[in-house]
């Protein structure tokens, strides 16, 4: 049985922001979001999509992802974080996907994370937008958030998961990343947090009103 703050604090969500799944990342094919959410470690969703806008224009089949030369795909990659090793794994995940997977992004979470630069979190925004599994993606916003709610006091994404499992209805596992990434944008922000006018401030053990 559900936690009763946690049942008004989701329904508080579905009210405030609904129930619909959102994704920040602009993409036309699974691996595209596959590609953008690797970009996307480290890294605002607004400056992947302003780099992959064109980069999915050069590259705009796995084959030529394959064929790319590692330097080239650094200088087009450049304005990101860390753009050595995605460079790496986006060439080497596109030869995977060619090689092993005749091309298609699996659904198997097991088959996710043998792809180069995909770790759990990158894995469940694909079974969760791509192929409506229930998933739970912990990014840096659900991390902190939860802990702020009461609801974890782990700061390790795979236990944080994991006991999000246990608590969340499944049918509000990919929308719990979703809406607290948008109330972590605009009220919760890291370091200057809006408690005053958040709507989950009655329900927030951490709330600071």
């Amino acid at each position: 049985m559900m936690n009763k703050r946690l049942e008004r604090i989701l329904a508080k969500l579905d009210a405030t922001y609904g129930t619909e799944k959102i994704i920040y990342l602009e993409y036309n094919t699974p691996w595209q979001l596959l590609f953008a959410t690797i970009l996307s470690a480290q890294c605002t969703d607004a400056r992947v999509n302003m780099v992959t806008r064109d980069l999915y224009k050069k590259y705009d089949s796995l084959e030529k992802f394959a064929d790319a030369s590692l330097s080239e795909m650094e200088k087009d990659i450049h304005s990101i974080g860390f753009y050595h090793n995605k460079a790496k794994n986006l060439i080497a995940c596109a030869r995977k996907l060619l090689t092993d997977f005749g091309g298609e992004v699996p659904s198997s979470l097991d088959d996710l994370l043998t792809l180069p630069g995909v770790g759990r979190k990158t894995a469940n925004v694909i079974r969760g937008n791509i192929f409506n599994i229930p998933s739970i993606v912990v990014d840096t916003h659900v991390k902190r958030i939860t802990k702020k709610l009461g609801f974890t006091e782990s700061d390790d994404p795979v236990k944080i998961e994991f006991e999000l499992m246990e608590i969340l209805p499944k049918d509000h596992w990919i929308v719990w990343n979703t809406d607290l990434i948008t109330l972590g944008r605009t009220i919760c922000i890291a370091r200057r947090e809006k408690c005053d006018i958040c709507f989950l401030r009655e329900d927030c053990p951490s709330a600071k009103v």
